[in-house]
């Protein structure tokens, strides 16, 4: 099912390189460019397979989300998503995930080198009286982004009109359209369509059977959505500033350093980590956070950042373009934020806002 993805993948150029957690993903379909102009004035479509997928299901599984990251789960209803942080119990960043509530379960798209971790650290708190249950989707499941401001109208043309100006993660599982194959004997499918990227770019997420992989993909394309490799997605990752396990999220920062406040809910009561985030948030404790910073040449993530002699931060993530360089990095912030001129070792550097942490 994923390898006749793959094939069909491959036959439109894509190049395809293995992750450190074994998944192998298309890095580039030849047109990096095309695919970036997508995103802004077309659709692009990027392979998310290699994402988790982690199903959530019993009665208790609200109640046991709520206590597990920083979101208030309490409030969802079906149809309804938000995004959450998973974290130690010092508060320190494990994941930025992305939550769907349905009817009888919670779907987490995770990150592909956290989906272990996360299953481990769910299942350690799952005590025998909670009704809850786990369930790893990823292998019998796909996931694809669309992002570009003209995403709308390419499901449109899918039959799909259900989400558009809906809140973000609004979500809605799509049968009988185009997107899922022709009828089928004992077919039990539909295409879950999301409202967000995942990214700041406007789009919408699908996840489906995979055995509807191929059909889907092909689907999409036709109806006008340009390929994107994970190189491209990389990219605009960094420029858009969308934290990401092993760079931004570790355990040396927590997600108000992070500038992820939007995902925390301060008046939920306690979950892991709760305590650390309310004695932050309420003494103002916050002594870095993540910003961008544009860069006059190449430097290696790990870099120290400073002005004149004094260090005031660390380069996280670093990335070249056509436009020029630029990297994610955490700044004290009584160094200051956006138009802070700074050093990295000879290659100057000045702090700049990063879309997906404006919203």
């Amino acid at each position: 099912m994923i390898q006749e993805l793959h094939d069909i993948q491959a036959a439109a150029g894509a190049t395809f390189a293995e992750l450190t957690t074994a998944e192998t993903v298309p890095v580039s379909f030849g047109n990096d460019a095309a695919a970036i102009a997508a995103t802004k004035q077309g659709a692009a479509l990027y392979d998310r397979t290699h994402w988790g997928r982690i199903q959530i299901s019993d009665s208790d599984r609200l109640r046991f989300l709520h206590n597990q990251s920083t979101n208030n789960f309490n409030i969802l209803k079906p149809g309804q998503g938000c995004d959450t942080v998973f974290l130690t119990s010092t508060a320190r960043t494990i994941d930025l995930a992305t939550a769907y509530a349905t009817e009888d379960a919670v779907l987490l798209l995770v990150s592909a080198n956290r989906r272990r971790q996360l299953l481990e650290l769910l299942d350690r708190y799952i005590f025998p009286m909670d009704r809850v249950e786990l369930t790893d989707l990823t292998d019998t499941t796909i996931a694809f982004s669309l992002l570009g401001p003209e995403s709308t109208q390419l499901l449109e043309k899918l039959g799909v009109s259900e989400l558009e100006n809906q809140p973000y993660a609004t979500h809605k599982t799509i049968e009988n359209s185009p997107l899922s194959p022709p009828y089928q004997e004992g077919y039990r499918g539909g295409v879950r369509v999301a409202v967000g990227s995942g990214l700041a770019t406007p789009g919408y997420t699908l996840i489906a059977p995979a055995s509807d992989a191929a059909h889907l993909w092909k689907a999409l394309v036709k109806a006008g959505a340009v390929p994107m490799g994970d190189r491209v997605w990389e990219q605009l990752r960094i420029e858009q500033g969308r934290p990401a396990p092993d760079f931004e999220l570790t355990d040396d920062y927590n997600p108000l350093e992070a500038r992820l406040s939007n995902t925390i809910s301060y008046d939920k009561g306690c979950y892991i980590g709760q305590e650390t985030i309310a004695r932050l948030n309420t003494y103002k404790g916050v002594k870095q956070e993540l910003w961008g910073v544009e860069l006059s040449g190449a430097v290696a993530p790990g870099t120290i950042i400073t002005i004149g002699a004094e260090k005031v931060g660390k380069l996280t993530s670093f990335v070249q373009t056509e436009s020029g360089f630029f990297g994610l990095a955490y700044i004290r912030t009584k160094a200051g934020g956006p138009g802070l001129k700074v050093q990295l070792g000879e290659i100057a550097g000045e702090v700049v806002n990063i879309p997906f942490l404006s919203l």
